[in-house]
């Protein structure tokens, strides 16, 4: 089976394909734009666009070899990164074999499926992903054109403080590309990804998509979601659509700001709050509720700077995503949820983020 359609978007295809003809394509893009709205899958037509026989046409052609191979996921100059688990091997080298297992297993999915849902709460890019992007952009094209990665989920891109070697080798790799590579990193949160990634990227954002477009995809492909209150609540984003029967980000939001109400309601309220997370409470879970908390102070900070408000309070949110990201990256370890919830809110509240 073959990925679906790309639907919509017609009018930022033809810039791109534009840029592609003529040579003016930028070698690292960042794609932003709202959750489940088609990043990824733009990534992987610009990808087919890039490495199509048919280099005159505005769209692929979807008929030759290297078009039907990306559309199969199977081109071996197509490299997807997407947030994967974190590898259980002790040495760097097969850390990175575990990270390419679980790469294709998740490819082999998306394969079978033609469509994908959003990783698991634990999922990261972590050390071994970064070193495995920059062992393959090391190599020659197996075909001997273009090379193109796309790392979905940017924002998971976890600070490398235990490898700065690796971190640095990664940026630079961003900073001067290979010839003949292009990075695409798509994410809906561009404020969370690491600044200095986001300093070596230029940003594209995808727009929404109108609710005829959604409706007229999940008639085809899911057409026990195409109905009024899925196509209107998915707000443009197929994505969304999607995961309409998925009540897991709505959890994870309602447990994001009953956590910072505890923060806010002083130490003994945080105390109770951190103990009723458990120490067996499900990793997914808890690093759902991570997720949710991060994306709600970056979104306390962008209210703050839209209506003029203090400098500080600005500040003191965007440190606490930073402080909420550093937390995200421990619970991958033997981190017991209720200690790390307990400290992480000592440093929101001090910083005076919540």
């Amino acid at each position: 089976m073959t990925l679906a359609p790309f639907v919509g978007h017609l009018q930022l295809r033809e810039q791109l394909a534009t840029a592609v003809t003529a040579g003016k394509l930028p070698q690292v893009v960042l794609l932003t734009g709202p959750r489940g709205g088609g990043k990824q899958r733009l990534a992987l037509w610009l990808a087919q666009r890039v490495l199509c026989e048919a280099s005159a046409r505005t769209e692929p052609c979807g008929e030759c070899a290297p078009c039907r191979k990306v559309l199969g996921l199977a081109h071996p100059d197509l490299h997807w990164f997407v947030p994967v688990p974190r590898p259980k091997a002790g040495e760097s080298e097969k850390q990175m074999e575990e990270v390419a297992e679980s790469l294709e297993g998740i490819m082999a999915e998306r394969r079978a499926s033609g469509l994908w849902g959003p990783p698991d709460g634990m999922s990261s890019h972590g050390i071994a992903s970064a070193r495995l992007i920059q062992q393959r952009a090391s190599l020659t094209a197996a075909e001997g054109g273009w090379r193109v990665f796309i790392i979905g989920r940017a924002e998971r891109l976890v600070p490398q403080e235990s490898s700065q070697e690796a971190a640095n080798a990664l940026l630079k790799l961003l900073e001067e590309p290979p010839p003949r590579s292009l990075f695409i990193l798509t994410t809906a949160e561009p404020g969370l990804v690491l600044p200095t990634i986001r300093s070596r990227s230029i940003p594209i954002r995808l727009p929404r998509l109108d609710d005829g477009e959604v409706r007229t995809f999940l008639a085809e492909h899911k057409p026990e979601l195409a109905t009024n209150g899925v196509v209107m609540g998915a707000r443009g984003a197929i994505g969304a659509a999607l995961a309409s029967g998925d009540d897991r980000s709505a959890k994870a939001d309602a447990a994001a700001k009953d956590f910072l109400a505890a923060v806010a309601g002083g130490p003994v309220r945080l105390t109770a709050r951190s103990l009723r997370q458990g120490v067996a409470q499900a990793r997914g879970e808890f690093t759902d509720l991570l997720d949710a908390l991060a994306l709600q102070l970056a979104a306390g900070a962008r209210s703050e700077l839209e209506r003029g408000g203090a400098t500080v309070s600005i500040n003191a949110r965007l440190a606490g995503v930073e402080r909420v990201l550093v937390a995200r990256e421990q619970a991958q370890g033997n981190v017991n949820p209720q200690l790390l919830l307990a400290t992480l809110g000592s440093d929101l509240a001090a910083l005076g983020a919540a």
